[in-house]
């Protein structure tokens, strides 16, 4: 065997495993509700509001030195604020509110541009807040294989955020 056929043979099995990770999901979508008893408005009006979001954002639950820079207005479409701590650097604006949600624009730089949405349902047993996340994968192959844990990772961080955001009935009341 020649150093020749080695490589290309090399070559060949990081070709076919970067092929085979195109038939892995294109696009990543993450989901966690919860039933609270904190009033639909009270939710879409903390989701909506850069200070209202920041008493409920899961990600200052696990890094409480985590760097918040508001910026646009203080509430709705356009407000939005920088971040930086230990899970990275970014942005998230307010992208739309609507009667029972509100969508953001994340953008992770080279991470990616994931839109989440926080919906708020009445429901006869209270609250029903759905968080959700979208995020196009594209073709590379780092990215759809990470893909595969993403729903992990980031569903307990809703989990934790629905935590957080039941626990303003205290405050909001």
């Amino acid at each position: 065997m020649t150093i020749w056929t080695v490589l290309l043979g090399g070559v060949g099995v990081i070709a076919l495993a970067a092929a085979c990770t195109l038939f892995l999901p294109g696009e990543v979508h993450v989901k966690r509700q919860a039933t609270m008893k904190v009033a639909p408005e009270t939710v879409l009006n903390l989701a909506a509001s850069n200070e209202g979001y920041q008493r409920f954002n899961p990600y200052l639950t696990s890094d409480p030195d985590l760097k918040i820079m508001p910026f646009g207005p203080r509430s709705g479409v356009g407000s939005g604020f920088r971040f930086e701590g230990r899970e990275g650097k970014g942005s998230q604006t307010v992208a739309s509110v609507t009667a029972d949600s509100v969508r953001y624009d994340i953008d992770l730089g080279a991470m990616g541009r994931p839109v989440q949405q926080i919906t708020a349902l009445d429901t006869s047993q209270g609250t029903r807040v759905v968080w959700t996340m979208k995020m196009d994968l594209g073709l590379n192959p780092v990215a759809r294989v990470f893909g595969l844990f993403l729903d992990g990772m980031v569903g307990k961080t809703f989990e934790q955020g629905l935590d957080n955001l039941a626990a303003t009935e205290s405050a909001a009341s």
